[in-house]
């Protein structure tokens, strides 16, 4: 049985370490790298402090844990995210994506039902949904879905705040490739099992423009081949690029932290990554002291990974 918090510790550490270079140019972080984790003095955000990603992150796995696949229960957690400033690293909520905004003042005017509260224009593509759709890998992998149901859940809790089929696509993908991790294969048979799938349920345009991440050599792109802004896309790319091209945990978070761009969001995505790949055990110890609220992190991991085990 796989551990939750390897998975959980990783993202939370991707993303704390991204917030300080959060969209500082590429070529101004290669000079002069981010090695270890630092506070983003401007915005007075706290070393080892994590955003929105981690904090919707948890609270899909708490809603689970509580209610199942409870797609009523996760939108609500989203809400108290933002309102009651509940599942934070902080005293406050901080990271929100204007898409995640939107949908979730949507949602709290009991418009439509939690999964068709979602922004679907060709705008609406950002990473928001990617970086907290972690937890449904475990869950459908635990459950030992069929494919089509596995498609339904991640379109679901994808479409409570980004509903175009370009981001689901992109979190179906993910979660397909984590699973596969989860499963013990190593990084590239994840991927090649990825990209052997039946993908006939999304239209050809929105395939086209994951033509990268399921056919190219991520390991003969060079570094100005990666584009790191928030689109889904980009996102994914990038976060794959950084964990493909590592051999450790930390060269892995240090690659994301320093690539420019969405550098948190692509941290959180990565480092998740890294974070199963390499093991709990192999994250540097100095990440695991620095990270914000740990025991609460640890607490979230166990209550999950005991629902999981109960399945």
């Amino acid at each position: 049985m796989y551990h939750v918090k390897d998975g959980i510790f990783g993202l939370a550490i991707g993303d704390a370490f991204g917030i300080p270079t959060e969209y500082n140019k590429r070529e101004d972080l290669l000079e002069k790298p981010v090695l270890k984790m630092m506070p983003r003095i401007r915005d007075g955000i706290p070393k080892g402090a994590w955003s929105a990603d981690t904090s919707l992150t948890l609270a899909t796995m708490d809603a689970i844990t509580k209610s199942g696949i409870n797609y009523t229960a996760m939108a609500d957690n989203f809400v108290r995210w933002f309102t009651a400033n509940q599942f934070c690293s902080i005293n406050e909520s901080f990271g929100i994506g204007k898409t995640t905004l939107k949908a979730l003042v949507r949602y709290t005017q009991h418009l439509e039902e939690p999964y068709e509260c979602g922004l679907s224009g060709i705008r609406d593509n950002g990473n928001g949904s990617l970086a907290r759709i972690l937890p449904i890998a475990y869950y459908c992998l635990v459950h030992r879905l069929p494919e089509k149901k596995i498609v339904e859940i991640v379109k679901r809790t994808s479409s409570i705040t980004h509903a175009h089929e370009v981001s689901i696509c992109g979190c179906y993908i993910y979660v397909r490739y984590v699973m596969n991790l989860l499963r013990g294969n190593n990084k590239f048979s994840a991927l090649a099992q990825v990209r052997s799938l039946d993908y006939s349920m999304f239209q050809v345009e929105t395939l086209e423009v994951y033509q990268r991440v399921l056919y190219a050599d991520f390991m003969k792109l060079s570094i100005d081949d990666i584009r790191t802004t928030g689109y889904i896309v980009d996102s994914l790319e990038a976060a794959l690029w950084c964990f493909l091209q590592s051999s450790t945990f930390k060269e892995c978070v240090i690659a994301t932290t320093n690539i420019g761009g969405d550098t948190n969001s692509i941290g959180a995505i990565a480092g998740a990554l890294a974070g199963i790949f390499y093991g709990y055990t192999n994250i540097p110890k100095e990440y695991l002291e620095n990270i914000r609220k740990r025991e609460y992190l640890e607490k979230m991991c166990d209550d999950y990974e005991f629902y999981l085990r109960r399945l």
